[in-house]
C-alpha cells in the first residue's frame, strides 16, 4: 500500500502540476514532506513498539496512514497536499520499522536472509503496480483516486494483521528519551529542509545558511548527548558494529539514487519525451519486475558469493545503470529502455537485500528494535536527500523554472546520482570476507 502510493504519486506529478498550477519540480515537496514526517517520528517507533506492543502499534499506524490518504485525495493546493502527506508520514513512520521489527524478532537467525527477502517482496509489488495504476486512473478518472485506492487495501491489511500477526512481548524500554527525541527531530528537520531549499530559490540565501547552521549544530548536539545517556532514542553506539555501519552508511549513498530515480524518471518520460502517464507506467515497471525476479534467488547468490563480494559488484553495476537514463531520447529503442530498467531493478534489489540483512548479522537480539529504528531513519533521510539532490541537479541543468525540461536537461541529474551511488563501494570493501557468514552468507576459509 505504501509503495503503490509513493510510486503512483511520482508518476502523477505532471498531472498534479497542472491541477495545482505549480512547477513540476516543486512538487517534490509532496514526496519529501512524507519522508520528513517519517524520519522525524521514526526515532520514537522502537520505544513505542516495545511499550505498547508491535501488533497494536502497527494497526494504529495503518489507520493513521489511511486517514492521511483520504485527506490527500481532497487536497486542492500544494500546501494542503504537503500537510496531508505529512499526516501519512506519521503513520508510515510506525508501519515501516515496526513491520521490520516483527519479522526480525520472529525469524530464526539462520533463516534471516530468506525471511528478509520475502519480507521485502510485498513492498516490490507496489512499484510494480503503482506506475501503471496511476496511468490507468489518470486515463479514466482523476488523480485523487490514487489516494482513495488505499482505503480497501488498508482495511484488508488491518484484518490480515489481526488474523495472522501474533502478539510479541518486548523488553521494558524504560522511560522515553524526550530530550534526545527533540534534538534528533530538530537536526533531522533542519537537515532535510536545508537540502530541500538549497539552489531552488524558495527562500533567501541568508535563511538557507541559518537552516544549515541549525542542522549542523543539532547533529553535533545530539551526538554529544547520545554518548552520555544509556538509552538514547537513536542509539549511535550500534555504529560500532562493522556490518551495521556499512549497511547504514553505504545504504545512504545508494538511497540517493533510489530516491532521485522515481522522481526524475516520470518527468523525463512525460515532460521531456512527451509520453503519457500510462505509457510511462508500463515502461517503468521494468525496475520492479527486475527487483521481484531477484528475490527468490537472492539467498542462494549470497551463500555462493558472500555479502562482501555481492555488495562490491552490485554497487558498481547499480551506479552505472542509475546513470543510464541520461542517454534516453525520443529515438532510443523501447526494448533497450525496458532491458536497462529490468537489469537495474534486479541488481539494485540484490544489493538492498544484502544490505538490509547483513545489517542485523551481528546485532544482539535485545537491541534489534533500536537497530531497526536507526536503520529506518537513515534510510528515509537518504531517500529524501536523493529527491532533493535530484531536484537540485535538474534545476541547475535547466537554469531556472522557466526553462523547458528537454531530455538534455536530465543528463546532469542522472549522472550525478550515479556517481553518488558509487561512493558506497569503499565502505563495502572494509567489510570482512566472512561478514554475515552465520546468517546465510558464504564462509571464507
Amino acid at each position: 500500500m505504501e509503495f503503490v502510493d509513493s510510486t503512483a504519486l511520482a508518476t502523477a506529478l505532471p498531472a498534479l502540476s497542472m491541477a495545482f498550477g505549480t512547477d513540476p519540480v516543486h512538487l517534490k515537496l509532496a514526496l519529501t514532506s512524507y519522508l520528513l514526517a517519517l524520519a522525524v517520528l521514526a526515532p520514537a517507533s522502537g520505544w513505542i513498539a516495545d511499550k505498547y506492543g508491535p501488533r497494536r502499534v502497527f494497526m494504529v499506524a495503518m489507520a493513521v496512514f489511511l486517514a492521511g490518504s483520504v485527506l490527500c485525495g481532497f487536497s486542492r493546493s500544494l500546501g494542503q497536499m504537503v500537510l496531508f502527506r505529512t499526516l501519512q508520514g506519521l503513520g508510515g513512520a510506525l508501519m515501516t520499522p515496526v513491520g521490520r521489527l516483527i519479522v526480525v524478532n520472529s525469524a530464526p537467525r539462520e533463516r534471516l536472509v530468506s525471511a528478509m527477502s520475502w519480507f521485502t517482496m510485498p513492498a516490490l509489488v507496489g512499484p510494480l503496480l503503482g506506475p501503471p495504476l496511476a496511468g490507468f486512473i489518470l486515463r479514466i478518472a482523476d488523480w485523487p483516486w490514487i489516494f482513495f485506492i488505499n482505503v480497501p487495501v488498508g482495511i484488508l491489511g488491518m484484518l490480515a494483521v489481526m488474523r495472522f500477526v501474533p502478539p510479541l512481548h518486548q523488553p521494558d524500554p524504560g522511560p522515553f528519551d524526550w530530550k534526545g527525541f527533540t534534538l534528533s527531530a530538530i537536526a533531522i528537520t533542519a537537515l532535510m529542509v536545508a537540502a530541500e531549499t538549497v539552489g531552488m530559490g524558495l527562500v533567501p540565501l541568508s535563511v538557507q545558511v541559518v537552516i544549515a547552521g541549525v542542522a549542523l549544530m543539532g547533529i553535533a548536539a545530539y551526538v554529544v548527548y547520545a554518548r552520555r545517556v544509556e538509552r538514547p532514542v537513536l542509539n549511535l553506539r550500534l555504529l560500532r558494529v562493522a556490518t551495521f555501519r556499512a549497511s547504514l552508511m553505504g545504504g545512504t549513498f545508494l538511497r540517493v539514487g533510489l530516491g532521485a530515480t522515481p522522481f526524475l524518471m516520470p518527468l523525463l518520460f512525460q515532460v521531456g519525451l512527451g509520453w503519457g502517464p500510462f505509457e510511462t507506467g508500463l515502461v517503468t515497471i521494468g525496475t520492479a519486475v527486475g527487483a521481484m525476479a531477484c528475490k527468490p534467488v537472492a539467498p542462494a547468490l549470497l551463500r555462493r558469493f558472500g555479502f562482501r563480494s555481492t555488495l562490491i559488484v552490485t554497487n558498481v553495476v547499480t551506479a552505472v545503470l542509475t546513470a543510464v537514463p541520461a542517454l534516453f531520447r525520443a529515438t532510443t529503442p523501447i526494448p533497450f529502455i525496458v532491458v536497462a530498467l529490468v537489469i537495474g531493478g534486479f541488481v539494485r534489489s540484490m544489493q538492498f537485500t544484502a544490505l538490509n540483512t547483513v545489517a542485523y548479522a551481528d546485532i544482539p537480539q535485545s537491541t534489534t528494535s533500536n537497530a531497526s529504528t536507526l536503520s529506518v531513519v537513515t534510510q528515509q533521510m537518504g531517500v529524501s536527500l536523493g529527491i532533493s539532490f535530484g531536484g537540485l541537479m535538474l534545476n541547475l541543468a535547466r537554469g531556472g523554472d522557466e526553462a523547458p525540461l528537454t531530455p538534455e536537461r536530465f543528463i546532469l541529474p542522472f549522472i550525478a546520482v550515479g556517481v553518488v551511488s558509487m561512493l558506497a563501494g569503499p565502505l563495502y570493501r572494509r567489510l570482512s570476507p566472512d561478514a554475515g557468514s552465520r546468517i546465510g552468507g558464504r564462509a571464507m576459509a
